[in-house]
């Protein structure tokens, strides 16, 4: 029998930053390493990683990190891991490990890490193991895991779909869940998203009707916008092209990357004779696959809105389509896109397919053929946790045997029998600028707000180094506070405010330069709000020579 504990450092009460613990007695084995991409409230913040400080004190009892799928919610700090953590193992199948290994590329990082996994080949630790089961999903290759340990499976589904037209490297293997369903499955992980969208999400996701649609009618250029790792959506725009004499060019070098890989290794079909470059992009009836990533999304139509895109030049001819799923914190870009789109002559369509995430039926679905001891709601914001929990008793599970949990809070399980000691295990998020993380806390998120909303003044004064006298200043400079040629009288009085409180703080023998600076932010701070009802960042400087 075996203690087993479970939690999430990132993925509970929000949507990507994916990575779930489970410990089995002393092995810790670990599902998805991703990352999530700010919203328009995070002020300069491109995106952000788990705070995996719990795995890097625990290295050493650490099985693997076992990754579902490529998608950046799932495999985002897989590099940020390794870098921390460089003896640790990556699990994945085949096109999976091939998005991995473009990430770790541009990094500069060997693939030493990453081993490549077959579905339905189980992977042996000890007295546990892990069996992948393929799963229907918007990349191909997806799987979800079974961890067999001695009091029964502990089951991650990862995010899936039931669709019985999906087939080949988008299958799902029914009768491979039903069997471990069969043998007892103790816990079930399962991802959350569209646990309020009733029905099932199948036939709902699919697009290749609305596709053909577009394209027939449409005979000049065609721009679709398309995230990176959307690839059933990219064959299924590429299935109808196919069918006509129309070629496509593909904007974006990570995107041409994985559709050339893809294409390659048998993931997509489709003819590379008909991908011509960059310089076809201004012709008459090309087809333009336009990369529309996460954390910059529609970053490249926007900089061709303004005219800046040295090779693209939008004409009234053309049609933009939105082909990958808007997801909430896209939704102010996407409404600014369409409207600049607009004032320029240009019609838009967005594409009303889901996404490939497990809907009510869906889930209720994977619950009945697993019959799990206990249900463990993952992958979701809280409300939507909220929503699987009660899928999951209209099935008839009891409260006592279902998890709502939030990140770093354990679920404790001794000898089958779950327990709630009340143990957090800490965790937060590493935020990341550009290329820099860990040095970004809410600290600076509180002072890039302060400036957006209401500006910033320096102040700067020069002392004599013997007298302790004003030698020049104090001047004022402001930025997005106010405009200072109509406010003289207010920075007049400002500067008579910095006079006083120097004068306070000085002598002829000494400068108390730590008390000129509160001095002047303080009083001038107050003086601020009180004219102007703002409260600008202020910052003071003080020398001497």
């Amino acid at each position: 029998m075996s203690k087993i504990k479970m939690f999430a450092l990132g993925g509970l009460n929000e949507v990507g930053k994916n990575m779930y613990v489970v410990e089995v007695d002393k092995d810790i084995f670990v599902f998805e390493a991703g990352l999530k991409y700010a919203d328009d409230q995070s002020l300069g913040i491109d995106y952000m990683l788990p705070n995996y400080d719990y795995l890097i004190a625990n290295k050493d009892r650490i099985k693997g990190i076992f990754i579902t799928h490529g998608h950046d919610n799932e495999i985002g700090s897989v590099c940020d891991v390794i870098c921390d953590i460089p003896d640790v193992k990556v699990y994945a199948t085949k096109f999976s490990c091939e998005i991995i290994k473009q990430d770790l590329e541009e990094e500069n990082m060997s693939f030493d890490n990453l081993h490549e996994i077959k579905v339905h080949q189980k992977i042996n630790f000890g007295k546990n193991s892990i069996f992948p089961i393929r799963v229907s999903h918007s990349i191909p290759d997806s799987v979800m895991y079974v961890l067999n340990t001695e009091d029964g499976a502990i089951v991650f589904t990862g995010n899936y779909i039931f669709d019985p037209a999906m087939t080949g490297l988008y299958s799902t293997d029914m009768g491979k869940i039903a069997y471990v369903g069969k043998q007892g499955v103790l816990c079930l992980l399962n991802e959350s998203i569209y646990a309020p969208k009733a029905s099932f999400t199948s036939p709902s996701h699919r697009a290749t009707n609305m596709v053909k649609e577009i394209i027939n009618k449409h005979d000049k250029r065609i721009i679709f916008t398309i995230m990176q790792a959307q690839i059933f959506r990219i064959q299924e725009i590429l299935d109808v092209i196919s069918k006509t004499h129309r070629s496509i060019v593909i904007m974006g070098k990570r995107l041409e990357n994985i559709i050339y890989r893809a294409i390659e290794l048998g993931f997509l079909n489709f003819d590379k004779d008909r991908i011509k470059n960059i310089h076809h992009i201004n012709d008459e009836n090309i087809i333009i696959l336009m990369s529309n990533e996460r954390e910059a999304s529609f970053q490249n139509m926007q900089r061709a809105i303004k005219g800046f895109d040295k090779f693209l030049t939008l004409t009234s001819d053309d049609l933009v389509v939105l082909a990958s799923p808007i997801y909430d914190s896209q939704e102010v870009k996407a409404t600014k896109v369409r409207d600049d789109l607009a004032k320029i002559g240009i019609e838009t369509v967005v594409l009303k397919a889901r996404s490939l995430h497990s809907s009510a039926e869906d889930i209720m679905m994977m619950i009945n053929m697993l019959n799990p001891k206990y249900y463990f709601p993952v992958s979701g914001e809280y409300r939507q946790q909220v929503e699987n929990a009660n899928l999951a008793y209209r099935l008839g599970m009891s409260e006592d045997n279902v998890f709502l949990k939030l990140n770093g809070q354990v679920v404790e399980i001794v000898d089958g029998k779950a327990y709630d000691n009340g143990e957090v295990v800490k965790t937060d998020e590493i935020l990341v600028d550009g290329k820099q993380s860990g040095d970004i806390g809410d600290l600076v998120l509180k002072d890039r707000e302060l400036l957006g909303s209401n500006g910033i003044v320096f102040i700067t004064v020069t002392l004599d180094k013997e007298t302790k006298k004003i030698l020049a200043g104090p001047e004022i400079l402001t930025r997005g506070f106010i405009y200072v040629k109509d406010n003289t009288d207010l920075i007049n009085e400002a500067l008579e405010k910095c006079h006083d409180v120097i004068e306070e703080s000085t002598t002829p023998q000494y400068v108390d330069f730590n008390k000129v600076k509160v001095g002047i932010r303080d009083r001038l701070g107050k003086f601020f709000y009180e004219q102007t009802s703002s409260k600008p960042m202020i910052i003071v400087n003080v020398q001497e020579v």
